[in-house]
């Protein structure tokens, strides 16, 4: 058993592709948890789509062992969060699981927008937090710039960040003496009952529904009924272990510590993340705060290119969904493409996985049809109902107004981009609220746009104006009232009702000319004219 105020419970928080994966690696060598023949790169990324992005999708915990230049012997736990905007809330849980954070910065690259985020997320639930400025042996670093873009931008004083570099080991023992001095003992451990966070879970065959768990006070013994506190649900503890890094079982877990119960439920969806368990026979009353429900914003229909696959595809989104609570699907058809599905995602980075992981995992061949967002529509008779399909959209003649979601973006970009950067999100139907300097080479823009409009080409276009050194992260923000319309694409004086897309008024016949276009290219040559239309009501407007 080791000592509450003996262990240390901390994340690493960096943008996409600044090196924390590498390193996690790193600190597991130099501690001696994996020994170097076991060792591969990014050893925490278990999904092959994870190495090759190089993006971490679902977090993995490591118990770490270390003795400290006093002397004592320390317990860590590492725990990995992604660092995409996606999956805010996936990080929000795996910090609350903490009582600190290594904050990593590229030396190189300096604070981006996702780092800037996930240091205020950080922040708000109350971590200690370490800068490190990673990557230092680059030919390209900027120590000093990045120094100083710590002190301006997030308010931590620069002498306190550690020089380091995962790739060559550089700084590996200062970060572990850090960790060890700098960083609190666990928090709300002397709370008389037993609270444990379920910060992820991951879907096994055999075993069912493998919950991560930090356990805040009390103890989980082997065998014991526990209580789900969102729903009151009872279930019972099968196995309960540590990661070393593989799973080991153990007897039980105790306050402060992190590790994985296993349960014997099926379903994903039944045991939520952020849920807090406790015993059945001496509950606790009050969960641990920042739970909530997790909704998709971004929907889009997808179909097998060949329908017989359409079975295979029902079967892929099951498993999918089995690991990934956050992703919802509902079979439709179409008059077009056959049968398929509509899916809910977090965002879009979440979509093209999820749609990656469909052709790589599963071998399929897909179609996905134009991504929409929840809009909400107010009927004249005083109903208000949302819609996600753009076909569900009422008669025109019943519509009081339509309001759809927005954003508030955070641009991080070269002060030479600010122009055409500006341009970008005037045509997106965005305006810039504020533009401020983090450097004499950098600003950041906070933007309030439509979500529809950053669905589909934004992210492409805000690198390529930025030459790839651009980097946004956004928050939802209000419904906003706006003047929509369903747009229909006719083939033959047809409508096809796979490429109806819901569009603002004043831009839809723009997008109906460019969607037209596309199709023309697309679409086999036929032996007489095909006529090419969008629709707008009735009308053809292109």
């Amino acid at each position: 058993m080791v000592e509450t105020n003996k262990i240390r419970n901390f994340c690493i928080i960096a943008h996409v592709d600044h090196g924390k994966t590498t390193l996690s690696d790193r600190l597991l060598e130099r501690t001696r948890t994996v020994m170097e023949r076991e060792m591969k790169e990014q050893l925490l990324d278990s999904m092959d789509l994870e190495r090759e992005r190089g993006i971490t999708i679902k977090c993995h915990p490591v118990s770490i062992n270390y003795r400290a230049a006093d002397g004592q012997d320390y317990l860590f736990n590492l725990i990995d969060t992604p660092g995409h905007v996606d999956f805010s809330y996936e990080v929000s849980r795996s910090l609350a699981a903490c009582e600190g954070a290594l904050l990593l910065i590229d030396a190189s690259q300096g604070v981006e927008a996702q780092t800037l985020a996930n240091a205020q997320l950080a922040e708000t639930q109350g971590l200690e937090i370490i800068p490190v400025i990673n990557k230092v042996d680059l030919p390209s670093a900027d120590v000093e710039r990045v120094s100083r873009q710590i002190e301006d931008t997030l308010a931590i004083p620069a002498e306190d960040a550690i020089l380091a570099s995962g790739k060559s080991g550089i700084g590996v023992d200062e970060i572990l003496e850090a960790v060890v001095k700098r960083l609190p003992p666990p928090r709300w451990a002397d709370h008389p009952k037993s609270r444990a966070l379920v910060f992820d879970n991951q879907f096994d065959s055999f075993k069912g529904v493998i919950c991560y768990v930090r356990v805040f006070s009390g103890t989980l013994p082997l065998n014991k009924s526990l209580t789900l506190m969102s729903d009151e649900r009872k279930t019972q503890i099968k196995e309960i272990g540590k990661f070393c890094p593989a799973p080991v079982p153990m007897e039980s877990l105790q306050e402060g510590e992190v590790g994985y119960v296993v349960t014997g439920i099926r379903d994903v969806a039944e045991i939520k993340i952020g849920d807090t368990l406790t015993l059945s026979d001496e509950p606790a009353t009050e969960m641990l705060p920042g739970y909530k429900e997790v909704r998709p914003m971004v929907f889009s229909g997808l179909y097998p290119l060949d329908t017989s696959d359409y079975e295979k595809l029902k079967k892929s989104v099951g498993k999918l969904r089995l690991n990934d609570a956050a992703f919802t699907f509902q079979s439709e058809t179409s008059v077009a493409l056959g049968f398929g599905f509509r899916c809910g995602f977090l965002g879009l980075l979440h979509m093209e996985i999820i749609q990656e992981r469909l052709r790589r995992e599963y071998d399929l061949d897909l179609i996905s049809t134009y991504p929409s967002v929840i809009y909400r529509v107010f009927m004249t008779s005083g109903e208000m109902i949302e819609i996600d399909n753009p076909l569900e959209l009422p008669d025109v003649t019943l519509i009081d107004r339509i309001q759809e979601p927005t954003i508030i973006a955070r641009i991080h970009a070269p002060n030479s981009s600010i122009g055409d950067l500006l341009a970008l999100v005037t045509e997106k139907r965005g305006s810039c609220n504020d533009t401020e300097t983090i450097d004499e080479t950098r600003v950041m823009m906070t933007c309030a746009l439509p979500l529809n409009e950053i669905l589909v080409d934004f992210n492409d276009r805000l690198k390529s104006i930025t030459h790839g050194y651009g980097s946004m992260d956004y928050d939802m923000s209000d419904y906003v009232e706006s003047s929509l319309v369903r747009m229909e694409i006719l083939v033959n004086n047809e409508p096809v009702d796979a490429f109806s897309t819901i569009v603002h008024r004043d831009k839809a016949e723009a997008k109906g000319r460019a969607l037209c276009a596309k199709l023309k290219e697309i679409l086999p040559r036929q032996l007489f004219k095909i006529a090419l239309q969008a629709s707008v009501g009735g009308k053809v407007i292109a």
